[in-house]
């Protein structure tokens, strides 16, 4: 079921990601982006393609290791069925999602899954230092 899943590993796709619909959950931030090249008519998408990113303020090594295992799985558990046909997935672990329930997370994904298909994001995110 995971064969039609493949893994973003370049810089440049995690920061395109980063430039798409933003869903903000308590244990993980959601980032999607569509992969097909909308110059090029007739290169269709990528298929749908996931990463997982934890920053260093999350932890040591271990709780950032153990943190990106929980969510590889549940991306790999929530996509096929609910992901974005040639779209890009990425998930950034937030502080609390170390602690959560497992069945929670996934319960949070796919309520972020819905409301990326509904193409309903969070607010764009200010730059830093920018002032209202």
């Amino acid at each position: 079921m995971t064969a039609d899943l493949s893994v973003l590993r370049k810089r440049s796709d995690f920061l395109a990601a980063n430039r798409g619909l933003r869903v903000a959950r308590p244990g993980f931030v959601l980032l999607v982006r569509p992969n097909s090249a909308p110059d090029v008519e007739d290169r269709g998408g990528q298929g749908i393609r996931y990463g997982v990113t934890v920053t260093k303020k999350i932890g040591n090594a271990v709780v950032r290791n153990r943190m990106k295992r929980r969510l590889r799985e549940l991306l790999r558990a929530a996509l096929p069925p609910e992901g974005l046909a040639d779209h890009d997935h990425v998930l950034i672990g937030r502080q609390g999602g170390i602690e959560r329930d497992f069945a929670t997370m996934r319960a949070e994904l796919s309520a972020a899954l819905a409301r990326a298909k509904e193409g309903k994001g969070d607010p764009p995110r200010r730059k830093r230092g920018a002032r209202r």
